[in-house]
């Protein structure tokens, strides 16, 4: 029974150990292993004074262990002269058992020297042999055994293979990340690692497995004089803001960027040091993560029936894995196309055979079918017994739905007024409803399509019913369907050209992960008829973010003054309804909330009666395809909807300007 509940305190014991030890300033782990080294070596010094006489040895006067001192002494001072000091101890390398080593051996022979020179008699030519044999080892153990308190991830080397080309890099970050993969990397088949550079000042000048770190405005003349051609980065994924950073000095130099895995990916096996991946444009945007806000997260999630629509979709299969890890007691996936809920239902269950066999599973059910279809909507809130319903299913692409208007505003209008009848009736308890920044004073019908449908939203909530009803609104997701990150990546594979509608043209961006957990967040504040709209952070130039994507990829742009780049940028000009310039309010009525980056913004609002009065003058002219009332409609209801309307930025507002679609721009 001892040894049961003794290991848990040795685990803690040396994780304290360890992090203590970690925590100390640089010069108190100098002064810490230099004391260490004196007592070790005086200790083996003695011992062999011991062995030789047969008893404990005690000096007979003050010159004889005046002397005796000196042997440690001098060979701590070899140790700092040959910089073992300035190494980092848990990652010295293979090399530094030969140099801890030849300063023993130094030290022995100065010693020696001085023995000889003074004449003094009682220190056996044995004892000096034994004690440079048995303190090189007894030092070369002590590194060993504090690199095995100090780190906590092994990694298994691959094999080395000298017939490989080697590229030459250093490594970004000496933080755990880059240091636990550096003795793999010393030994990867395609790098050769010449480096460490780092921000933390109390690493500067030091020696990580025989490789010096540097400073970041050495990193330049590090590159041109050692030949650099691979910078691997070793910073942390959530921080966006160093990487981008990091990245914007390098693009300077004839250098490609690779990320590094994690070091708990590492540990766990899930991938290894050979799985470095270049760097994305994904890495670079979005923003640096904060915590969540754990009861908004659970509230209208955990032990609930929860249905997501457009479940297969880039953004409601992600709030349909994060509505998962909140433990619902049953997820409904519900998605017109088959391929896409497939896919969804397929990842869920991944999910599912993952999590905890001891703890209740979700019910998780696939339903297939539209929106728009009334009886399927009514059946399935009331045999799943919803409690919330997150609403994402929408025709987005703006260029197809500007073509396809009557489909377009069916899916996104009605089908919308079909989820929000049914939850009325089947007493839901919440309706979240995903919108966009293409809401506010639209140029195109899908925009106009989603700003109607939160009318109807609005219009539900201002009557008195147990459901709330709100709407999120946020900009473009990173690598969702269609989204231009996925054009480029496909376009720069192809070797280009690059479609760039204008050179102005700028977006809103936010990863598909962080937008889902804020709407999940921003639907649990709701009181009702709210329009939140999520904190996008800084917009981003397409026109800039083409051309970072091809230096990413190691490649140049052809341009005037790069008449040698290997991929051109064409204009193509703004497609139809099109806007420069995106919007996420359409007034000034914003207030914050418990979360940092969720505003609620409370804005101009219809009456239930004049919606319905829309909405039946807007069903007659889809049913006859009357282009023109359909226009009408969307005018009258949409607050500053301008169909074929662009937005330039002007001094940094933006203005509405009457845009041709068929205007072409070289």
């Amino acid at each position: 029974m001892a040894d049961v509940t003794s290991k848990p305190f040795i685990i803690r014991s040396t994780f304290g150990i360890r992090s203590a030890l970690l925590d100390l300033p640089r010069y108190s782990k100098r002064t810490l292993l230099v004391g260490l080294d004196l007592i070790m070596l005086s200790v083996v010094l003695w011992a062999m004074m011991s062995l030789r006489y047969g008893e404990p040895y005690l000096p007979r006067d003050w010159t004889v262990a005046i002397v005796l001192a000196l042997a440690p002494l001098l060979t701590v001072v070899a140790f700092g002269y040959a910089g073992l000091y300035r190494r980092v101890t848990r990652y010295l390398g293979s090399g530094a058992n030969m140099r801890i080593f030849a300063c023993v051996m130094f030290a022995v022979l100065v010693w020696s020297l001085a023995l000889f020179m003074t004449g003094l008699v009682g220190i056996p030519r044995t004892v000096v042999i034994a004690y440079g044999t048995v303190a090189s080892m007894v030092v070369i153990l002590s590194r060993h055994m504090i690199g095995w308190l100090l780190t906590s991830v092994g990694i298994v080397l691959p094999k080395f293979d000298p017939r490989r080309e080697r590229v030459v890099a250093i490594i970004y970050g000496a933080a755990d990340t880059g240091v636990d993969a550096a003795e793999a990397l010393l030994h990867l088949l395609d790098f050769d690692v010449v480096g460490f550079c780092d921000n933390a000042p109390s690493l500067w000048g030091q020696y990580i497995a025989d490789l010096r770190v540097y400073r970041p405005d050495q990193l330049g003349s590090v590159i041109n004089r050692l030949g650099v051609k691979a910078v691997l980065l070793a910073i942390s994924p959530s921080d966006r803001t160093q990487r981008r950073m990091i990245v914007k000095e390098l693009e300077r130099y004839p250098v490609k960027v690779r990320l590094l895995p994690s070091v708990a990916d590492l540990a766990s096996g899930r991938v290894g040091v050979t799985d470095l991946r270049p760097l994305d444009v994904q890495d670079l945007l979005g923003r640096d993560p904060i915590p969540p806000l754990s009861d908004l997260l659970r509230r209208n999630t955990a032990s609930k029936s929860v249905l997501v629509t457009g479940a297969g979709g880039s953004v409601g299969s992600e709030l349909a894995r994060q509505v998962l890890q909140q433990s619902p007691k049953r997820l409904v996936l519900l998605d017109v196309s088959e391929p896409a809920l497939y896919e969804i239902e397929l990842a869920i269950r991944d999910m599912l055979a993952r999590l905890d066999a001891e703890q209740t599973l979700p019910v998780v059910t696939a339903v297939l079918g539209s929106v728009l279809d009334a009886t399927l909507i009514n059946d399935t809130l009331t045999r799943y017994e919803i409690d919330t319903i997150y609403h994402a299913a929408a025709y987005k692409h703006v260029p197809i739905v500007e073509r396809n208007p009557a489909v377009g505003i069916a899916n996104n209008v009605f089908g919308t007024e079909t989820v929000a009848k049914a939850a009325l009736d089947a007493g839901v308890e919440r309706v979240v409803f995903i919108s966009t920044d293409k809401a506010v004073r639209p140029t195109n019908i899908m925009g106009a399509s989603k700003r109607l449908a939160e009318l109807i939203l609005q219009a539900r909530a201002g009557s008195p019913s147990a459901t709330v009803f709100t709407m999120v609104r946020f900009g473009n997701v990173l690598d969702s369907s269609g989204s231009v990150v996925g054009q480029f990546r496909r376009q720069i594979k192809n070797g280009g050209p690059l479609t760039v509608t204008h050179p102005e043209v700028i977006r809103y961006f936010m990863s598909i992960p962080e937008a889902a957990e804020l709407v999940i967040q921003a639907g649990a504040m709701a009181r009702g008829g709210e329009v939140f709209v999520l904190d996008m952070g800084e917009p981003v130039k397409i026109d800039d973010l083409a051309r970072l994507m091809v230096r990413l990829s190691g490649l140049e742009v052809k341009d005037a003054s790069q008449p040698d780049g290997n991929i051109e940028i064409v204009y193509t000009g703004l497609r139809p309804g099109e806007k420069l310039f995106e919007e996420l309010l359409i007034g000034a009525n914003t207030t914050t909330t418990e979360h940092p980056r969720i505003l609620r913004s409370d804005e101009p609002t219809m009456t239930l009666a004049e919606v319905e009065s829309e909405l039946a003058k807007l069903r007659g002219a889809i049913a006859q395809r009357d282009t023109a009332t359909i226009q009408a409609v969307l005018m009258r209801t949409v607050e500053g909807y301008k169909p074929g309307a662009d937005v330039r930025v002007a001094d940094g507002n933006p203005t509405a300007v009457w845009a041709s679609p068929q205007r072409t721009l070289h």
